[in-house]
């Protein structure tokens, strides 16, 4: 019997991921209605293609036979995006993807305009998930993209939410190739014989983003070593892990401690008081999340912790909508009335 050939690394590193972040789901299990079991998001690029091709061979073959699509969103910020956004999807087809959807949005201001792109695309990408039924949408993001993330959390000092980085499953969505790095989804295209689009964008620098990667890691690979981007990304692993167990002992004891009432909710300061800074203030950012659907900033919640670790008879503290004061032995959270 002739020996099948050997398959490249690269394809075989992908494909695996893929086959990895697929094991759950089964035919069977299709939305009545739907159109696709799982869409990838596409854009064209190599990390994107790689994915596209990789699931494309293993869909079909997971599951008992899974329908996979791909959703291409055109975000119009530059000339000929619609023609881009074309041909990417005629290469979707050719791969064998089912349904293949273009979705041409339109990308606001709020938050500078990499946050207001990303808002847009994930809005679309959500959509197109309602509109087919699929039970997960596959994210090109590579081990490079997660290094990058950490590192911009670093800098702008964003605590434990941004330096433990994207998770390979979030909802509807996955991430396979958390654990690849870019330089293999290049080589997967070079080796399935595909062409993947340049993006102008990502190398603009311009962009934050960009300069990490053209940069600022290229500088940390010379100057420290090589294995940054690996390192970076252990250290997101890390810190997810820390951030599960403790959402998992604050919510534990929320339980406990919270006392919801029509008026509002309260933490006894007891409670709050003998439990370590982090946790402690987790529990009082649970406890606004979970009742006001407001996310409070470090320095805002600090200013609530103090009403526990630093009280001297002071006032109410003034948030966004929501007032909390300190009395009888609890920190009491209501909504400022409105005039």
């Amino acid at each position: 019997m002739p020996h099948r050939p050997r398959l490249p690394p690269s394809i075989a590193d992908i494909r695996r991921a893929v086959r990895t972040a697929l094991d759950d789901l089964e035919a069977g299990d299709a939305r009545p209605g739907s159109t696709a079991d799982v869409l990838v998001a596409l854009s064209g690029g190599p990390d994107s293609l790689a994915l596209a091709a990789a699931l494309a061979f293993e869909a079909p073959r997971a599951g008992g036979g899974l329908r996979a699509g791909a959703v291409i969103v055109d975000h119009a910020l530059q000339p000929g995006s619609d023609e881009v956004a074309a041909r990417t999807a005629a290469v979707a087809t050719e791969l064998g993807l089912a349904p293949v959807l273009v979705r041409r949005v339109e990308v606001g201001t709020d938050g500078g305009p990499e946050a207001a792109a990303r808002e847009a695309r994930y809005a679309a990408l959500g959509a197109a998930a309602d509109e087919t039924g699929a039970r997960a949408v596959l994210l090109g993001h590579t081990a490079d993209d997660q290094a990058e993330t950490v590192l911009l959390g670093l800098a702008r000092g964003s605590g434990p939410t941004s330096l433990k980085g994207m998770d390979a499953r979030s909802g509807v969505y996955r991430r396979p190739l958390l654990g690849i790095r870019r330089s293999t989804t290049h080589a997967f295209c070079a080796d399935a014989g595909l062409t993947p689009w340049a993006d102008p964008q990502n190398s603009d620098p311009a962009f934050a983003r960009v300069r990490v990667r053209e940069t600022v890691l290229p500088m940390l690979e010379r100057e420290l070593g090589p294995g940054i981007v690996e390192a970076l990304v252990r250290t997101a692993d890390q810190l997810r892990e820390d951030d599960a167990a403790l959402d998992l002992f604050a919510d534990e004891q929320a339980e406990e401690l919270a006392d919801h009432a029509e008026a509002g909710i309260s933490l006894d300061v007891g409670g709050l008081a003998a439990n370590p800074a982090a946790l402690r203030q987790r529990l009082i950012r649970l406890a606004v999340e979970s009742e006001f659907a407001v996310t409070l900033t470090r320095s805002q919640t600090l200013e609530v912790a103090r009403l526990v670790t630093d009280w001297h008879g002071q006032g109410a503290v003034s948030l966004p909508g929501i007032t909390v004061v300190r009395r009888a032995g609890v920190i009491h959270f209501e909504a400022t009335p409105t005039h």
